[in-house]
């Protein structure tokens, strides 16, 4: 069982990029962390360049598909046995750059249009529509992984979160995923009821975009550019809304980590990965008396 001083984590999709630098800057901070990635042999390379830097004592790795509820059951049950709790969960993009938001992506095309820099959310401007295709099964795969995955993920693992004196949840989000980004009314209207918001309510939005996609009516319907990408970050948004209002002693909370250089945008953000996990891990290192239920751009609150 765990000793009563020490705080473990989990990170997801933590084989590169911001996730994995935000394990480290955990590990560095002196709590355990579960590098968690849905190939297993990438996520031992990543555990083997951290073990290379002194950090192996404080990190260790477990396979995990969040689309997969035996992998995620898998996680929760080898947490129990090694650890007894789980202090913080830190949920990270787990897609695929081949399937990248819901769509596929003429790479050559974007990076050329890309040199010239961006800024957050660039890289889901309405320009890049001339660089995606979007397909009906990448829009539901978006959907399962960004938002389903990571529903099923904290489903999984608060009863572990709830043994902790100190439960913190940060969930990854975008600004792409902005109500002032999505036309419907309707979207809008249920995301930003804090009253009755239910996780119900955001199946019904969810089920509503395949609907619509399937039909070739998101443009008439009201759903943006991007849809996928965009709805999904959305969602996740409110379900934070939903898990803080759940859980009042646990702080939770979304953010967006800028505009980071990570192969997701073939490098192409403005931020570096050091630079993208420090505003997560201010977060997960969160005070008792400390924000819970908002939406963050980098450090600071914002409007979801």
């Amino acid at each position: 069982m765990a000793e009563a001083t020490k705080r473990y984590a989990v990170v997801t999709g933590a084989n590169k990029g911001i996730g994995l630098e935000t394990v480290r800057q955990l590990a560095s901070n002196g709590i355990t962390v579960v590098l968690t990635a849905r190939d297993e042999k990438r996520g031992l390379e990543a555990f083997d360049k951290l073990k290379e830097s002194g950090l192996s004592g404080e990190v260790v790795f477990h396979q995990l598909d969040v689309a997969d509820p035996a992998s995620v059951a898998s996680l929760a049950d080898f947490i129990k046995t090694q650890f007894g709790k789980l202090d913080i969960l830190l949920d990270y993009l787990q897609v695929n750059n081949a399937g990248i938001g819901g769509v596929i992506l003429d790479a050559d095309a974007f990076k050329a249009s890309e040199n010239s820099g961006g800024g957050e959310g660039a890289n889901i401007d309405w320009t890049w529509t001339k660089f995606l295709t979007e397909t009906y099964p990448l829009t539901e795969e978006c959907l399962q992984i960004n938002y389903y995955g990571t529903t099923r993920t904290a489903e999984a693992l608060i009863p572990l979160l709830q043994l902790s004196d100190s439960p913190r949840i940060v969930n990854v989000s975008s600004s792409s995923g902005k109500l002032a980004n999505i036309p419907s009314d309707w979207v809008k209207g249920v995301f930003s009821d804090s009253e009755y918001l239910t996780e119900e309510k955001v199946d019904e939005v969810l089920t509503q975009l395949l609907k619509d996609f399937k039909e070739g009516s998101i443009e008439s319907k009201g759903w943006p550019v991007f849809p996928a990408y965009r709805v999904s970050k959305a969602a996740i948004n409110a379900y934070t809304r939903i898990l803080a209002k759940k859980y009042p002693n646990f702080r939770i909370n979304s953010v967006c980590p800028g505009y980071v250089k990570t192969d997701i945008n073939f490098n192409t953000g403005i931020l570096s990965v050091v630079e993208g996990a420090a505003s997560v891990l201010k977060l997960a290192l969160l005070p008792s008396d400390g924000p819970s239920g908002l939406f963050f751009v980098r450090s600071e609150v914002s409007c979801a």
